[in-house]
């Protein structure tokens, strides 16, 4: 199917309210704190040291030669800015990291880089580009491949869900259909603050809106992106890496892929495992024995293995998952 702008909107609610929506210069702020907040706890769940190690490293490389510098993505207004992206990270050649904002534009590039990532990851609810990063580099390092970032848009109805305790406890049907109801609700009332986070998932090629508010199509801005991904690039991704939701947020993205797009794709899941029931994919699945956080996110899906970690990823805090390893482990199997 032909890339194009094919945005739909769907019929409008009997009473708008937009008249009284709060401006979005007021929203946003608040919307800012809580996704520095959220970079905090990627201090926590992944390999930061590294990447922060890593990037300096490298730096003054990247500035010699006139490229941008690879810590740019991970400066203060990256780690506080609610809008996703995405990052196309290589952990093994100059300039090591190339960010894009607009779904379009990257399915469009003529860059080899872009048309040849196999791999692409999705964090937990929230995580920024810093979490992103770290848990990309940790996998590219490994596998010695280019990885595609997903970073998660943090938008209004993520900060309702995360106040109401979905960062903790819904399932995957439960937290993706009020995700998508709290997010519906915000573009039938408030579309200029729907639209806070959600810039990445608006520029796909079947996005929809309500009163020019984003609506999500697969449960989530993430789904939204990765199943565009899966739908309409050339070369379909090979291997899919979730931590934590983020694993819940790929289970979303493949499940109404024609089986054309999914024979052969590989599903890494850490500290969360989903169900696997989609024809042609083959699924590797690691929950820890010590992995509170992920044991009550399972809802009765079964791990492929029991490792002797908890939740995080980062190798500072033990017992962590080692997330480089078990990806280049279902690349290679």
């Amino acid at each position: 199917m032909p890339i194009g702008d094919n945005r739909l909107n769907l019929k409008d609610p009997p009473f708008p309210l937009i008249g009284y929506e709060l401006p979005k210069a007021a929203v946003e702020p608040s919307v800012r704190a809580c996704r520095l907040f959220n970079t905090m706890l990627d201090l926590i769940f992944y390999d930061v040291p590294k990447l922060v190690a890593s990037f300096s490293g490298k730096d003054a490389a990247m500035k010699a030669e006139g490229e941008k510098p690879p810590s740019r993505i991970v400066d203060f207004d990256a780690l506080s800015d609610p809008e996703g992206s995405l990052l196309l990270i290589d952990a093994t050649t100059a300039p090591y990291v190339h960010r894009f904002e607009d779904v379009e534009v990257f399915l469009r590039s003529p860059h080899p880089e872009t048309r040849e990532v196999g791999v692409a990851t999705i964090t937990g609810v929230g995580s920024s580009a810093l979490g992103s990063a770290a848990f990309a580099w940790d996998i590219s390092t490994a596998t010695k491949k280019p990885v595609l970032a997903i970073v998660p848009g943090y938008g209004v109805a993520d900060v309702l869900l995360q106040a109401l305790g979905g960062w903790f406890g819904f399932g995957l049907y439960n937290y993706l259909q009020v995700k998508s109801l709290v997010q519906n609700t915000l573009a039938s009332t408030a579309p200029n603050v729907a639209e806070i986070g959600r810039n990445l998932s608006a520029s796909t090629p079947d996005a929809k809106t309500i009163h020019g508010g984003p609506v999500f199509r697969y449960g989530s801005g993430s789904s939204d992106v990765l199943h565009a991904l899966l739908e309409y690039r050339e070369r379909p991704l090979e291997l899919l890496v979730g931590h934590s939701k983020g694993a819940l947020q790929i289970d979303n993205a493949i499940q109404s892929l024609s089986p054309e797009r999914t024979r052969g794709l590989r599903v890494v899941t850490m500290g969360c495992p989903i169900a696997q029931n989609v024809a042609g994919v083959r699924y590797y699945q690691y929950l820890g024995l010590f992995d509170a956080l992920g044991q009550l996110n399972m809802w009765g899906n079964q791990p492929s293995e029991w490792v002797p970690t908890w939740h995080s990823t980062d190798p500072w805090l033990p017992p962590a998952m080692a997330a480089g390893d078990l990806a280049q482990r279902a690349a290679a199997a």
